[in-house]
């Protein structure tokens, strides 16, 4: 059996983290839905600077904006182009999103990473984007940022569906989980949001395992590659314990849904550990993975699903976590410098693919001819 669709029998989603508008027009992202159970896609400004800056799937659409205004801002055609393969990916998606009766089959959608800092700006951009996109199924994704938390808790209380994103560690997570909560207390129908807390996996082990590896002891190195899934598996079981008790239970007696952890960063690069690894490790309920396309045909190929195994070895799980403070090795310094690093990483990113249109325009006059 397909090991993707065995994911769903553990109440686990599979989503899509790529976007490109080959992938939507081409037919693609519709047969994973209907043959792999993809169950939701996200998209950043990476993949996109590389498909306008490598590519020329884009050039159609970005002669016929040069051509309807040669003044017209990168940012706006950059606006264009996304919220256009968006709504796509969106209708794809809606049979998922109807059938699980709004509980999966979404698309997210982020605002410009310069925003992560400023509260009011993501608000109002996130409901720029909401409206513009007008899809039901749409998720805003907001960095876990001390601004962005906030962000949450106020768009949460509109009804917007959101994707917090950038989340490395127990504390940012409570953060955002407690947002959540707040802005579902403050919400006319709970029922009608959803948001998955987005955490991330993979790039804690390779900034632990350079730690670990300047210390180089026998109990150091037993420790490679081993603290992601262990501060993941931590994260779930503080998950569990918030939505189920007070105050989510009045709120789900309302009809509101947990705030579903989605695993980031699920792509191995560590070549010397498996390319499934943080698939195989971190299955479960209530859960989304979402694997760039490498790492899905690699689950879908030889990946094996032997239970829910975010639950295996907890006590285990934070054994390890504390072997690693008993090293002298501070997580918590750790995951704080990944997010801000990832948001300046994004920023770079969103900036690269303006850079990228700008010098469309300028090299390539043929394309708006």
């Amino acid at each position: 059996m397909n090991a993707l669709l065995e994911l769903k029998k553990h109440k686990q989603s599979v989503w899509l983290d790529y976007i490109r508008r080959d992938l939507v027009l081409g037919g693609e992202l519709k047969r994973l839905v209907e043959q792999d159970g993809l169950g939701g896609v996200t998209s950043n400004p990476t993949i996109f600077e590389k498909a306008i800056d490598g590519g020329t799937q884009y050039d159609e659409a970005l002669g016929m904006s040069f051509a309807r205004d040669a003044s017209t801002p990168p940012g706006r055609i950059y606006d264009q182009i996304v919220i256009e393969d968006v709504r796509n990916a969106a209708d794809v998606l809606r049979p998922v999103y109807d059938t699980t009766g709004g509980a999966d089959g979404f698309v997210s959608i982020e605002p410009p990473p310069q925003l992560t800092a400023d509260t009011k700006g993501t608000i109002h951009e996130a409901r720029r984007l909401h409206d513009l996109v007008n899809r039901p199924n749409l998720m805003i994704k907001v960095v876990a940022t001390k601004d962005g938390v906030a962000a949450v808790q106020a768009l949460i209380a509109e009804g917007v569906n959101v994707n917090i994103t950038l989340i490395f560690s127990l504390q940012h997570y409570e953060a955002v989980a407690g947002a959540y909560i707040r802005g579902l207390q403050r919400c006319k129908s709970p029922d009608k949001v959803a948001s998955v807390a987005s955490f991330f996996v993979s790039r804690v082990d390779t900034q632990v395992d350079k730690a670990l590896d300047a210390i180089g002891s026998p109990e150091a190195q037993a420790l490679r590659g081993k603290i992601a899934i262990a501060n993941a598996k931590a994260m779930y079981r503080r998950f569990r314990e918030i939505f189920q008790g007070d105050p989510f239970t009045a709120l789900q007696q309302k009809g509101a849904r947990v705030q579903r952890p989605l695993w980031a960063s699920t792509g191995t690069k560590n070549p010397a550990y498996s390319d499934v690894l943080y698939v195989e490790e971190l299955i479960g309920p209530d859960t989304v993975n979402t694997l760039p396309p490498d790492t899905l045909a690699a689950f879908r190929d030889h990946g094996r699903v032997r239970g829910d195994t975010v639950l295996e070895n907890q006590d285990e799980a934070e054994k390890q976590l504390r072997a690693l403070s008993s090293l002298g090795i501070d997580l918590n310094a750790i995951t704080d410098k990944l997010q801000v690093d990832g948001v300046a990483t994004f920023a770079v990113a969103y900036d690269r693919v303006l850079d990228a249109i700008g010098k469309k325009r300028r090299d390539n006059p043929h394309i708006s001819a």
